[in-house]
């Protein structure tokens, strides 16, 4: 037996409601549907959307759709049950499947129902009464008499007393009996003062119905319907709770057994069930119904099918739809979170067979099961192959699709290139960042086959002598990929060859201009140049820019080099740099947001203003909407919960203002989209963003107002307000990394939290190897996207070998062409020929296959006539092979490869004692040319021939764990005969000679530099250094020990703003020269590191995230006003060497705090009286009193607003509120939002 609540009777055969409880029934929440009504209302309302996309375009009765209902404000899903399509432009009557209504809807107010929506069942269904058929009653004239006899519509007395019924029950429950034409047929069981009832048997009890059997035939002009009810016993319409009080169901002797019996004396039909009184959703009656209200709704609904009729009568349209209209395939609308600036409309193409490439390019995507276009190429496309200056900046800006498949359908299809026939040279140059991305992009078009017409070519030109000059280009290339500094070497060599040069492209056009400015401005200047002759007005000129971020170079690139570009930015974060939006930090504790946020509030601007606050929750949506509220401020709110005042909110927002005016609103993230704000001036992140994205969503609420390069314009100033807290503080490296490039006043306490939580991760990487780049190069690129380690291990990095002077080394294994795996050669007693003469000896006598093989478990292996020891690294699973492969490591080579498991071999334990002895070597002075990562290929392949598996002669000038750095390393020959040996090569001099590399002078000596850095670096404090003793460390523990001293600095109601210990956790070190470091090894570290070197921390800096700041900080002020004087408190604890000098317009106050400087510029927004300021030591902290020239208020403390200043809420009494216009929010002195720094602890964010 099922549970249901019945919600709406139209008569006994059609009862609307749902399933609440039951066997095999998973009833849905109505939280389910209140969230998926949310939903619904964001994405219709979403005003960025083109409704176009999103009409039916034709319109068939029992589609399932959206629309949208006037009265509640809502998107409701419906059904079309009628077309009303004579009415002025067609209506639609649709019933609402989860509010059981119908309404009249025009044809242009449906929308499209996405299968997202469509995921939760109707919350409505269909049920009728079963076995039962109603009854009316019929007058004879002419035999005088009346009877009831069988009819097809209900009577409304019937409907009227199942209403009753329903409304006096406490249960109801239902015996599913079968399914027809949409509806359940179900036994129906009321429960009423503890007895239960069948409604079906008691409409028949009643003389409302009659059993199905005695069903017959009504003619057509026998089936109208009796207003009027039936005589009844029981007065269960006019006084339903009379009926209640009186016990009835006495009355009714003749009863079907199955339709009276008490509660709990029908466990046979109703096992373990209990009455449940009251309404709710577990309840069967769980909404109570009003008969009157229905009564009148319907007759509502009559009235307007039968004004829609009329007007399909009096307005008659021929029947001739549209053949385009029958195309009910709706296309993916595109997103509005893209930034497009263009001086023409660039239309997004959304799918792959209208894109503006070739049909080769289309198949190769297609068989690569190309899943786009995406954002960044259903505009970039359009453009490009329209020949414009293109800017595009995504995540996806390393990959070429985004710009290459249009770029050559531009080139084979257009046919504006004659007049440059009589040149040579490439009509299209794509500058790669690195040989990797020149054979990437190679490979794609090798794969591609799109572009073999075009003969393209790669170009990778190094610092060898004449090599630029006998590089030759084939006449019929029409594409050259290369990249900037072997392009530069080619105009200086070949500047003819690039005379019908067009299509110039930047490929990750940001990392291109930060490594290689100066050859970037050699080509962009080579390029205009060529392009502005006068011989080539009528030809095509075109630069691509395709970068991941914005940077500042692509300013001057797009204002000096490109004629109206198109800028398309996908990644918002990067918008919001292009759009220069002036971003403002602010640290305040977590339970004093409400007064920092009031305080970056200009409630009296000189412009009009739009300010936008974004919380994360509807419940931080109404407590900010009251607080801003209270300052008389015009305030505005919007989240899930009023999503039917959205219209109303927008119609507000888009009313002009004027100057002196501010309108602010409070929404969260969610209402964002669907309220399609684009012209906001600033945004307040009262809520933290949880990712980048989000960020940039949030700050594209102001792209109206950003910067246009397009048409050269910039747009007003629009600012960021970025409240931190401690529950953001574990975000706060990622959002220092993007802040350093907006150029921000950042408080000093932020960059130093930073910089202790990169010092916790750093060491956290304690049991990583020594980062590979740093040892070949001397530093890392970037030490804190890189996984490995960046510091001097007292344990791994101990040397492991006591080499010293001038030694032999065997490279056996080429890892590139400056580090190798090899051996060191000893003389005498090499342990080494011993143990392979043994193994020798060993496996000629038997070799015993491995039988399991383990990981991390040692074998022997045979490769020709040599075996080697090998560790398994790696054993995959075997499967049903009947042979595997497993990753094998040989221990005295130092390579890792894939070995077959049958050719392992029993290794004895005899041959397990002597230590891997295989060493890295590093050759030291020499790094790739341009900037590069990696060494190119062909390098390291000539290297290899020419060293691998050759004695060398080497001196060693550092070691440390397995790695040795050898400056020189030559090759030893000894003449034939003689006892003469010659130099026959320098390895450092061979590279060189490749022109691929190039001498770096300081790789040694900074890895000096960071060994000694080491040594001095001081041990952690001792009040944590019970951390390390007990147990391992783990990042998230360092990083909430970081997070206590910043919820201590942003306590405003005790200490100073940049005072106060700053709290470490890094473990006990000791120096490199501490003779206790490697006390447990018998082998010391050799380093010869001179004091009275030059300190090279500047080269190592640079490679390290620099979080420092200027010499002078900016304290923190507060102020507030009397009648006719300001009075000014620096919040700094105990400074000295105080200096204060006042002017007519302005104050300057600096002093010093443990040896920091702070200085205090501050510029008056009123005159004061020199003469008669004066400041003191009020508290331990300096307070400042100025003397108003003018008596009157002051609106704010300076001309122009600072991140440093804000109002002293703590002094604002009665007197000070009602000179404001309307009340102000008086914050509690705890919570004051002050950077400054506390000894008092706060509540762990743990929850």
């Amino acid at each position: 037996m099922l549970e249901i609540s019945v919600l709406k009777v139209e008569d006994p055969s059609c009862l609307w409601g749902r399933i609440v409880k039951g066997p095999c029934v998973q009833a849905h929440s109505p939280k389910d549907y209140e969230d998926l009504q949310v939903k619904m209302n964001l994405f219709y309302h979403d005003v960025n959307f083109d409704e176009q996309k999103l009409k039916l375009n034709s319109l068939e009765e029992g589609q399932v759709c959206v629309v949208f209902h006037s009265d509640q404000k809502n998107w409701c899903r419906a059904v079309v049950e009628s077309l009303l399509l004579g009415t002025v432009n067609g209506q639609a009557v649709c019933f609402l499947v989860d509010h059981a209504e119908r309404i009249v809807v025009h044809k242009d107010e449906v929308r499209v129902a996405l299968d997202q929506f469509l995921e939760l069942p109707f919350w409505m269904q269909k049920f009728e009464l079963a076995g039962i058929q109603p009854m009316r009653l019929q007058v004879s004239l002419c035999e005088q008499k009346a009877e009831l006899v069988p009819s097809c519509h209900w009577d409304s007395s019937a409907t009227r007393y199942l209403l009753n019924l329903i409304q006096a029950s406490t249960r109801v429950q239902a015996v599913l009996c079968g399914r027809y034409m949409g509806s359940s047929a179900i036994q129906l069981y009321l429960t009423i003062q503890n007895v239960k009832i069948c409604v079906n048997d008691d409409l028949v009890v009643k003389k409302f119905a009659c059993l199905s059997s005695a069903k017959t035939n009504v003619t057509s002009q026998n089936s109208s319907v009796d207003p009027s009810p039936v005589s009844l016993t029981c007065d269960i319409f006019s006084s339903p709770d009379k009926f209640l009080a009186t016990n009835v169901f006495h009355a009714a002797t003749s009863l079907p057994p199955a339709f009276l019996f008490e509660e709990g004396h029908r466990d046979d039909i109703i096992m373990g069930e209990s009455t449940t009184s009251g309404a709710g959703d577990s309840g069967g009656s769980s909404v109570k119904l009003n008969g009157e209200s229905y009564l009148k709704e319907r007759q509502n609904v009559k009235e307007e099918l039968a004004c829609a009729r009329l007007l399909q009568l009096l307005n008659p349209d021929p029947f001739n739809p549209d053949a385009d209209s029958l195309d009910t395939n709706v296309s993916k609308p595109i997103s509005s979170a893209v930034l497009v600036h263009s001086a023409i409309t660039v239309d997004p193409c959304v799918t792959l067979s209208h894109a503006p490439i070739t049909e080769n390019f289309r198949k190769f995507l297609l068989r690569r099961k190309y899943a786009g276009p995406g954002e960044a190429e259903s505009y970039c496309w359009p453009s490009v192959a329209r020949g414009c200056d293109t800017v595009l900046v995504s995540h996806s800006g390393e990959d070429p699709v985004s710009y290459l498949p249009p770029l050559l359908a531009h080139i084979q299809l257009s046919s504006v290139y004659s007049p440059l026939s009589a040149h040579s040279g490439p009509l299209s140059v794509i500058l790669c960042p690195g040989w990797e991305k020149v054979q990437m992009v190679m490979e794609l078009l090798e794969e591609s086959q799109a572009a073999q017409c075009l003969h393209p070519a790669a170009a990778l030109i190094g610092l060898g002598k004449d090599e630029a000059t006998n590089f030759k280009i084939q006449k019929n290339c029409q594409l050259l990929v290369t990249t900037p500094s072997s392009m530069a070497r080619l105009l200086a060599a070949h500047c003819f060859l690039f005379l019908r040069l067009c299509h110039l492209v930047l490929h990750e056009a940001d990392v291109l201009c930060s490594r290689t400015p100066a050859q970037m401005e050699t080509i962009l200047q080579h390029f205009k140049k060529l392009v502005c002759s006068e011989e080539r007005v009528s030809c095509p000129r075109q630069i691509i820019s395709v970068a991941k971020r914005w940077t500042p170079p692509l300013d001057s690139l797009v204002r000096e080099h490109m004629f109206s570009p198109n800028v398309i930015i996908t990644a918002l974060e990067e918008a919001a740099l292009y759009g220069q939006v002036h971003q403002v930090v602010l640290l305040c504790l977590d339970s004093s947001k409400t007064s920092v946020l009031l305080s970056s509030l200009d409630f009296n601007p000189s412009l009009p203003q739009k300010t936008l606050i974004i919380a994360n929750s509807p419940e931080e949506v109404e407590h900010v909407h009251k607080v801003v509220t209270s300052t008389s401020a015009f305030s505005l709110k919007a989240h899930e919960g009023l999503t039917f005042e959205l219209d109303f909110v927008i119609q507000l927002w888009n009313q002009d203002i004027g100057p002196d005016t501010q309108v602010i609103l409070v929404t969260t993230n969610e209402c964002l989209k669907a309220l399609g704000i684009r012209d906001a001036t600033c945004v307040v992140h009262y809520g933290f963003p949880s990712s980048p994205k989000l960020f940039g969503l949030r700050l594209l609420c102001m792209s109206e107002n950003f910067r246009n390069l397009s048409d050269k314009s910039t747009g007003p100033g629009v600012q960021s307000v970025l409240l931190l807290s401690e529950r953001s503080a574990r975000h706060i490296p990622g959002v220092l990394r993007y802040l350093k490039r907006t150029n921000a006043s950042l408080p000093p306490e932020l960059l130093q939290f930073a910089r202790g939580v990169q010092r916790a991760k750093e060491e956290q990487k304690t049991d990583r190897p020594l980062c590979g780049y740093l040892k070949s190069t001397g530093c890392c690129r970037d030490s804190s996207a890189c996984a490995d380690r960046h510091s001097v291990s007292r344990i791994l990095d101990n040397p492991q070998h006591s080499f010293s002077g001038i030694i032999l080394v065997l490279p056996l294994y080429i890892k590139s062409a400056s580090v190798y795996y090899g051996r060191v050669v000893r003389q005498k007693d090499d342990c080494y020929e011993t143990l392979s003469a043994q193994m020798s000896s060993h496996y000629a006598r038997e070799k015993l296959c491995a039988k399991d093989v383990l990981e991390g478990e040692l074998y022997g292996i045979q490769e020709r006539d040599v075996y080697h020891r090998v560790r398994v690294t790696e054993v995959p699973d075997k499967g049903d092979r009947l042979f595997s492969s497993v990753t094998a490591h040989f221990l005295d080579e130092g390579r890792t490869q894939e070995v077959k498991s049958h050719q392992l071999f029993q290794l004895p334990t005899q041959f397990h004692q002597l230590p891997p002895q295989a060493v890295e070597i590093i050759v030291c002075r020499v790094q790739p040319i341009d900037g590069e990562v990696h060494w190119n290929p062909k390098v390291t392949r000539a290297i290899s021939q020419k060293i691998q598996g050759k004695l060398h002669q080497a001196k060693v000038v550092l070691s440390l764990g397995n790695t040795i750095w050898v400056d020189p390393m030559v090759r030893v020959t000894r003449l034939p005969g003689l006892k003469t040996f010659i130099n026959e090569y320098n390895i450092s001099d061979e590279i060189l000679a490749t022109g691929m590399g190039t001498t770096n002078p300081q790789h040694v000596d900074l890895l000096k530099e960071l060994i000694q850095h080491q040594a001095d670096s001081s041990t952690a404090q001792t009040s944590h250094a019970h951390l390390f003793e007990s147990s391992p460390v783990t990042l998230k523990l360092k990083v909430q020990a970081e997070e206590e001293p910043l919820s201590s600095k942003v306590n405003a109601s005790e200490e100073n703003l940049s005072t106060g210990p700053e709290l470490r956790v890094e473990p006990p070190k000791t120096g490199l020269n501490d003779p206790q470091r490697f006390e447990s090894s018998p082998v010391t570290l050799k380093l010869k590191v001179q004091a009275e070197e030059e300190p090279l921390s500047s080269k190592v800096n640079a490679s390290e995230e620099n979080l420092s700041t200027g010499p002078d900080f900016h304290p923190q002020v507060k102020w507030y006003e009397k009648k006719n004087t300001v009075i000014v408190h620096i919040k700094l604890t105990c400074p000295d060497k105080q200096r204060c000098e006042f002017y007519s317009d302005r104050v300057i106050y600096s002093a010093y705090v443990n040896e920091r400087h702070y200085l205090a510029n501050l510029e008056l927004q009123g005159n004061v009286i020199p003469e008669h300021c004066s400041w003191s030591v009020e508290g331990n902290e300096p307070e400042i009193r100025l003397v108003k020239l003018e008596e009157r208020n002051w609106k704010t403390l300076l001309k122009h607003k600072s991140p440093f200043v804000c109002y002293n809420f703590d002094y604002i009494g009665e007197e000070e509120m009602t000179m404001l216009n309307g009340p102000w929010f008086v914050a509690d002195a705890k919570d004051e939002g002050c950077y400054v720094i506390s000894d008092s602890e706060l509540e762990s964010d743990s929850d």
